[in-house]
This record gives structure tokens, sequence and C-alpha cells, in this order.
């Protein structure tokens, strides 16, 4: 396996040469990806194109979005370091990717009927990824893209002439509402087909009000669609050969296609980035709790490892009775507690330690990040440490004539925490007997290729690329400016601990004063 060195980076690039059985399974088909412009859609495709040359086509779903037309979103989507392996060992790779226009919020996904009819006549594997993952998003766009596109794309499977495998990528926490989650399916307490009436028969106002009824338990409209969109996919078990991934919290890359890659803040990589940079101050969570997190990359391996489970045992189903066919299972969590658990505190101690080597221009003060279990602890250091410092550095900023953008920005991370305190103060027990299973039958040019087993996982090597990952691809800060970076820390070290020997030496004399009056 060729490796290329970019230098200054500290992160290297794979070239795949192997051809696996798992990448055999792709030698002239027909993909259909939707979610292709998402975190987890560009490493599918770029996994698919780089390790199956010979696959001959892949169909991703696009849809215009502020001001660019689709063509001008696929060139982005291959601009920056994640595509270098691809352009690398596949110059060629854009002859195999055609675009169909089209948007997961529409009815039939917003295909036109030409489309459609193309994507029924030559899709043999279908990949869907596209979901809102926004925690608060309304019931009814939530409902849209995260369970009617799912039905409506199952509908078109089922007319497919040579389907092989349809890979839907749901939520480990889809049923969060449970303490002991196997790799099975649960009722979500709601059809998903009156969901769907419900939303298209009630405006947003009313649908917001019945809302928190419809959730019942469940956090947020992420995960209760989620959770909704699987009981569509329990329905046509035996029917077609279809498959659930479960991940976990989905972090940066580790392996491919470059080291520590990640392209959004979501969930632990913003508490990280934000403690990092000074901002983030505080969590609600409990220290000793796992945190439930997977690399990216390891997603994307175990989601085409299934997709070639699924494709080698067709024949299998096809001859099965119906009601054996019922009894299949086809749900893979992957998730790190069953084999390398990380919790809470470790996850910060490796932030913390790892973050110090490699500090950015861009901190704004110096990292006393924690996590705090007690709720009002925690209320009192959002109003000392978040909104305290936010007015007075916007009090600055207005004297000063400069735009006042802390207060607001604090208002948005205090929201961010609290969708993730739900996760930092809960422990799931998960299972995926399944997923294990899979990497036990794999051989062993699959495994090195297709990586995904988190058997002894260092969690400690991760963070060394996850910290520069962030540092470099979020932050848009390259790791040559580490010079200047360690100089910007040392100052701001060096004013925190100032600061605190002043308010220190402030509450010491207001103590003193108090006494003399007292006494």
């Amino acid at each position: 396996m060729d490796k290329v060195y970019r230098e200054g980076t500290d992160i290297w690039l794979e070239q795949v040469q192997e051809e696996s059985k798992i990448s055999s399974i792709f030698k002239d088909a027909t993909i259909f990806l939707t979610g292709a412009t998402g975190f987890l859609g560009k490493l599918f495709l770029e996994k698919l194109l780089r390790s199956s040359p010979q696959l001959k086509k892949v169909y991703i779903l696009v849809r215009p979005k502020k001001g660019k037309d689709i063509e001008k979103r696929l060139e982005e989507m291959f601009e920056g370091p994640v595509m270098v392996p691809l352009k690398l060992s596949n110059p060629n790779f854009r002859n195999q990717i055609a675009i169909i226009n089209g948007d997961c919020s529409l009815p039939d996904l917003g295909m036109d009927e030409a489309d459609k009819k193309k994507m029924i006549e030559e899709t043999n594997f279908i990949i869907h990824c596209a979901a809102t993952v926004r925690f608060d998003e309304k019931i009814k766009t939530a409902s849209h893209i995260n369970v009617r596109a799912v039905r409506d794309l199952i509908e078109m499977a089922k007319q497919m002439k040579d389907l092989k495998a349809f890979l839907h990528v749901s939520t480990a926490f889809s049923h969060c509402v449970r303490r002991d989650i196997d790799e099975e399916f649960y009722n979500p307490g709601m059809d998903p087909h009156k969901l769907l009436d419900l939303v298209e028969a009630l405006d947003e106002d009313r649908l917001t009000n019945i809302t928190p009824g419809l959730l019942g338990e469940w956090p947020n409209t992420y995960v209760f669609t989620k959770a909704i969109a699987e009981e569509l996919i329990k329905q046509e078990i035996g029917k077609l050969p279809i498959a659930i991934l479960r991940p976990s919290i989905v972090i940066s890359t580790i392996d491919e296609p470059v080291k520590g890659w990640i392209d959004n803040f979501y969930g632990p990589t913003g508490v990280m980035v934000g403690a990092a940079l000074g901002v983030l101050r505080t969590l609600q969570g409990r220290k000793e709790n796992i945190a439930e997190m997977i690399p990216a990359d390891y997603v994307i391996n175990a989601g085409l490892a299934v997709m070639w489970a699924v494709a080698e045992t067709r024949n299998q189903r096809d001859n099965m009775a119906d009601d054996a066919k019922k009894d299949e299972t086809p749900i893979y969590n992957i998730v790190s507690s069953t084999q390398s658990p990380i919790k809470w505190e470790e996850f910060n101690t490796y932030a913390r330690k790892h973050a110090i080597n490699v500090p950015s221009e861009l901190q704004v003060w110096h990292d006393f990040f924690a996590v705090r279990e007690n709720k009002y602890h925690n209320l009192i250091a959002v109003f000392l440490l978040h909104t305290v410092p936010g007015y007075l550095v916007d009090f600055i900023c207005l004297c000063l004539g400069k735009e006042q953008m802390m207060v607001k920005g604090y208002k948005k991370i205090n929201k961010f925490m609290d969708v993730l305190s739900y996760f930092a103060l809960r422990e799931w027990r998960f299972q995926n007997h399944n997923l294990q299973n899979l990497w036990d039958r794999m051989p062993p040019e699959d495994k090195k290729q297709f990586h995904f087993s988190m058997k002894d996982f260092d969690w400690d090597t991760y963070f060394h690329f996850y910290v520069r990952g962030g540092r470099a691809y979020l932050l848009k800060d390259p790791l040559d400016t580490i010079p200047k970076g360690r100089v910007k820390y040392w100052k701001l070290f060096f004013a925190h601990y100032a600061l605190i020997a002043v308010l220190l030496f402030i509450f010491y004399k207001f103590l003193c004063l108090l006494c003399s009056y007292v006494f």
C-alpha cells in the first residue's frame, strides 16, 4: 500500500490498490447515493471510487443550495485534502459520477419521472445517508427528510430490476429512550404513515404546539424521526435486500482518506474545538459516563461491509421461506463502548493533552473547560463563564464602535450544549454482535482495506490526529502556525492566572471589609 506524505500536515494519505471481495461486488455496478454532499456521503463516495475503480457508475442526489447549482456543488465536493487520495489513485473518477437533481425534502426525493425511471432500471446498490441532523428541526421538515424520503426510496427500490443491497444509515440513538439497545427493531410508538399524514394535515403552528406530545420521551425530532424511519425498514424485511447501519456519534477519521478529517462541529468535536479556543467552559454531564463515539471512516467501512454481506446472502434469502425471512434482523450497531469504551473525563484529558501540543493563533482565552454534573453548578458556570464575559466583551466592542457578537454567539453555544447534555448525562448499554460477527467473517484482505473493528482501539493516538484535524480542517489554521500559537498560548495562560489572582485578591479585600463592618 503506497503512502504519500504532505509536508507540514502530519497527516498520511493512503492509496488503496488491493482488490478485495467487498470491493469486487461493486465491479460493473451502478450505485445510487443520497446525501453525497454531507459528511458521511462524501466519505462513502470517495471510498467507493477509490477502492472500487471498476464500478460502472455512482449516481448522486444533489439539490441547488444558496444560489449554487448542482454542478457548482459537485465541483466543491472534490476540493480540499479529503479527495487527494482518490485523485492520486483514480484520476478518471469523474467519468464514474453522474448527478441526479433532487431534494429529499420533496416527494419522490424531488426527482423527475425520467430520473426515477433511470434509477429503477440501472441501480444495483442504494446507500441512503441523506438526513437532516439538526436536533431542533421542525417536525414537518424532519418527517419529510428523515421519514418520507425513506418511504419513497423504498417504493423505488421495489421496482428495481437488479437491486443487490440497500443500506439505510440510521443512528445508534434512534431508540435512546431505552437503556439497553441491541441490534433489533423497537416500537417507535407511532406508525410512520400516520405521522406523514399528520404533518401534511396540520399547519406549522399546530404542529409546533403538539410536537412535545408527539416526541414523548424522545429528546428531539432527529432521533424521533430516525426511529420512525426504521419502522418503515422493518415492514420491508424479507421483501428487499435491505439493512440498517446505526453509528453512534460520528467524529473525525482515524486513517482514511486523510487522518483526522472532519467538516463539522457537531457533538464532541464542537466541545473539543470550543474548549481548545477557550470559548467553551462548561458542559453538564457525568464525567464517568461513556462518550459513545466512532471514527467516520469506520462507519464507511462497516457500511460497505454490510452491503457486501447483504449482496452475498441475497440468493440465500430468495430461497428461504417467508417466515425465515421475517426472522432476520439486518441491523448493525457500530459503536465503541462494546470493545473500546472512552469516558467523558478521558475525552477531556486526551483532547487537552494533544491541544496543548498544537495551540492555535485563534485561541481567545486559556482552556479551563470542565464537565459538571450538577444542574445548578452548571447554570452558575454558564452565567459566570459564558454570559458575563459575553456581555463584557460586547460592551467593550460597543465602546470601540465594533460589531457586538459574543452574547449572540454564547446563546448559540449554550443551546448546542443543552442538546449535547442529554447524551452526556446518560449512558446506554449497546450490543453489536451482528457487526462483530460480520468482522469475523471477513477475509484478511478485506479487514485491511475495510477496517472497522474497535477492539484494542488506541484513543490516545486517535486524539493526536483528531485534534490536528479540528485545527487544520475546521479552524482552517494550518499546522505551520504552531510556533505563533504557542506564543499566544503562554500569553493567555499567564493572563488567565493573573486574572484569577486579581479576582481572588478583590474577593479577599471584600471579605476583610465585610468582617470589619460585622466585628
